[in-house]
């Protein structure tokens, strides 16, 4: 397996994004999910991937699960920010108190001690990126992170966010029919040393 690097990570060329393990691509299989991430395992793919987001918690706990025997394997990334609302609205919160509140549960859910790789999956507006991201370097500082990354940030943005802390990835989506990157994000990520995480190159499974 060819490999890439995160910032200061070294992954497999080719990452196993879980979002496919929940309802949105229909009802998963718990007993299949877990072989798959043990077969990745097996062919050298290091990077798993999961969001809070995924089924709301579910997917998380049940990477935990596939996890064990393999987690010393593997670079965990994970991610917050994405929430919902008690009404069923989808809202997004990069609040400082709100980021350890998010990683404490993460980390409840897939039973580890510590993340990989800490994304913040959607750039709340209402708060300044440099408020969300320290608060985010805190939890590198307290052991409960190693790396940070952030999803679907511009250009500007992302500087911001390397300048209060390095950030190991940017994620966003990348494909034959989404070809946005390349007109500043690629270039940018270059310059700064940051390593791009490309989800969905398959078009959500349209292109299979």
């Amino acid at each position: 397996m060819k490999t890439r690097r995160l910032g200061q990570l070294e992954v497999s060329a080719i990452g196993l994004g879980c979002m496919s393990m929940t309802p949105i691509y229909g009802e998963p299989s718990e007993p299949e999910a877990i072989a798959t991430v043990h077969r990745a395992a097996e062919l050298g793919v290091t990077l798993i991937d999961t969001s809070d987001a995924y089924g709301f918690g579910a997917n998380e706990e049940l990477v935990g699960r596939a996890l064990k025997g393999v987690r010393d394997k593997v670079v965990l990334a994970t991610k917050f920010g994405n929430i919902r609302r008690p009404d069923g609205s989808i809202d997004v919160n990069g609040k400082p108190d709100y980021v350890r509140e998010a990683c404490e549960a993460s980390l409840r859910r897939l039973g580890v001690e510590v993340i990989d790789l800490y994304f913040i999956h959607r750039v709340d507006a209402s708060v300044p990126i440099e408020e969300t991201v320290g608060a985010m370097a805190r939890l590198v500082d307290a052991g409960k992170v190693r790396h940070l990354g952030i999803s679907e940030a511009g250009a500007q943005t992302l500087r911001r966010a390397h300048a209060t802390h390095p950030m190991s990835a940017l994620q966003t989506e990348y494909s034959l029919w989404s070809r946005d990157p390349e007109a500043e994000l690629l270039d940018v990520c270059a310059e700064l040393g940051i390593g791009f995480v490309a989800y969905s190159p398959l078009g959500r499974g349209f292109l299979t």
